[in-house]
């Protein structure tokens, strides 16, 4: 599907052919118990060569077999080269360890095309498969190939995507992330890994790996002698593995070890709580 974007009286399209706005990364786990962030969120990314516009554009939701039924509008948009937009979206409320950092746009209102009033507070994203596209207009979505599509994202099990096959399934640990460009391709374009929910006009990066960077409490994050060295103490320990499944539970005091030689190499994610304050960090067992 071809890509380009049309302000009509403004611009040429010719102008924008080399500038595109993609969706860059969803995350659907948001406050849910265990979740690694408080919110849902989609990221857009401007991933051309030249400064791009969005003007009347709207992000649409559909369910993975559904029609698209609900949208929300955007403001007027411009961003550099490689300049990213965050857009918070709606949370489960019973869980999450981070809270997002200067989100670009908080999504309160929603709407819906069948013309009933606005309903709920952002979009709670469908966990593991559903649809997500980025529209120049407020015109239902039919499909990733429809004329005002920009960028469409089907994942999971959705019944539509861009290409061969959908992007994987996100977890309540694990977003959906854009590798490199855009060949169109769904199952190609996304791979799941670590949120890392970024606003444009910020240098932070509120993901888990560099989150507690600061204050680790983890005093290493590779594992060593198939033990974990904790710098504080540390409360309600949790080990999820990238599946999002807990391997591991304890409380430790500061200047403990606690031995995982029972987990395989890989990477890891370690929760708690310190000073009565949620805590995580990534850890690699090599």
């Amino acid at each position: 599907m071809k890509k380009v974007f049309t302000f009509i009286g403004l611009v040429s399209i010719a102008a924008f052919s080399n500038a595109q706005i993609v969706i860059n990364e969803i995350y659907t786990g948001g406050g849910i118990l265990g979740a690694a962030i408080t919110n849902d969120f989609i990221e857009l990314k401007n991933i051309g060569s030249s400064t791009a516009s969005l003007n009347g554009a709207t992000i649409q939701y559909a369910s993975s077999t559904g029609a698209f039924t609900q949208y929300n509008s955007l403001p007027n948009i411009t961003l550099g080269p490689g300049q990213t937009y965050l857009i918070q979206q709606g949370s489960d409320g019973l869980g999450g360890l981070i809270n997002l950092l200067n989100p670009n746009l908080i999504v309160s209102v929603l709407l819906n095309f069948d013309g009933s009033p606005a309903v709920g507070v952002g979009v709670g994203l469908a966990l593991t498969s559903g649809k997500v596209a980025l529209a120049n207009n407020t015109t239902q979505v039919t499909g990733p190939t429809a004329s005002n599509v920009l960028d469409f994202v089907g994942y999971g099990l959705a019944n539509q995507y861009e290409g061969a096959g959908s992007a994987p399934s996100p977890t309540i640990l694990n977003s959906i992330t854009r590798t490199n460009g855009d060949t169109n391709n769904n199952n190609v374009d996304f791979t799941i890994t670590l949120p890392t929910p970024q606003s444009s006009g910020t240098l932070a990066v509120n993901d888990l790996q560099n989150s507690m960077a600061k204050n680790r409490f983890v005093q290493n994050t590779f594992v060593k002698n198939e033990e974990i060295t904790f710098g504080t103490d540390v409360k309600d320990v949790k080990i999820y593995n990238l599946s999002g499944q807990i391997v591991k539970t304890a409380s430790v005091k500061e200047g403990t070890n606690l031995n995982i030689a029972e987990l395989q190499k890989g990477n890891y994610i370690v929760t708690g709580t310190v000073n009565n304050k949620p805590v995580s960090q990534k850890i690699l067992k090599d």
